[in-house]
């Protein structure tokens, strides 16, 4: 991954809601027909894809394209802009229904957490772009409407209901970092997992062998191993809790609409 972080909203915000929502001037036809915006933003996401964000330029693009760099800004201003039509574009919803889980609220949260990180795993130039205040494009919406639709059902208030949609990208990214992380590593120093800590093998034996570590020294040799589904185990755990608010509260709820008991 590249280092240095890029912004969501940096760019012109009423010029980037326009090309988002096609609510804006269309360009006069380009020097080269067929030239889009979709096209546009489909190449810079390859290139994101495949050489990083820092990669991503205008004039990067046009020669993907085959255009001169001018041609471009006929439909979008900038790289500002042209970075969230990419984050809205990599975020539109599968068409499937069944790729939200069989109906409860649980396999659907279960469902997002997967697929968001698989979408991190496709395009991990994401972890660069800081998102705390995006630009709220169709994708994006269209997203969260059919989570929020599927989650509705929990009961809860509807900061809450967004609070989880929060909680649940939350957990993904950090496992997602952690994850590209290791696959970069294992990229840059040439060495896979197994051999890494391979070569620190005989160091922690003789530290676990000098009792300064009884507790870790007792832990199975699988402990650490990667058969185990850290993500997975984390993400049920999440699930789990919020069982056990939508329980108390359908309780409270079912208690509150019970008619009083005489004395």
């Amino acid at each position: 991954m590249a280092s240095g972080t890029e912004t969501s909203g940096s760019g012109d915000i009423g010029r980037t809601l326009e090309l988002l929502w096609d609510t804006g001037r269309r360009p006069s036809r380009g020097p080269r027909p067929g030239l889009t915006l979709e096209r546009i933003v489909e190449a810079a996401v390859e290139v994101a894809d495949r050489y990083g964000l820092g990669a991503v330029s205008m004039r990067r693009i046009a020669t993907e394209l085959g255009t001169g760099t001018m041609s471009l800004y006929r439909y979008v201003p900038g790289k500002g802009e042209l970075l969230d039509l990419m984050l809205d574009r990599v975020q539109r919803p599968s068409e499937d229904p069944a790729d939200l889980g069989d109906g409860d609220w649980r396999s659907a949260l279960h469902a997002l957490g997967h697929a968001t990180l698989a979408l991190y795993r496709r395009h991990t130039w994401l972890l660069e772009v800081n998102q705390s205040r995006p630009i709220l494009g169709p994708a994006a919406l269209d997203g969260m409407e059919k989570v929020l639709a599927r989650i509705k059902p929990m009961g809860l208030t509807d900061p809450e209901l967004v609070s989880v949609i929060v909680m649940i990208d939350g957990y993904v990214v950090g496992a997602a970092r952690t994850q590209v992380y290791e696959r970069e590593a294992e990229r840059s120093s040439g060495l896979t997992d197994a051999e890494f800590w391979r070569a620190q093998e005989p160091v922690l034996v003789e530290a676990m062998s000098s009792g300064r570590y009884p507790v870790l020294s007792t832990l199975s040799e699988d402990a650490f191993g990667t058969g185990f589904d850290h993500f997975e185990f984390g993400l049920q755990r999440i699930l789990d809790g919020l069982e056990v608010l939508v329980t108390a509260r359908r309780a409270a709820a079912d208690g509150s609409a019970a008619p009083e008991q005489p004395a």
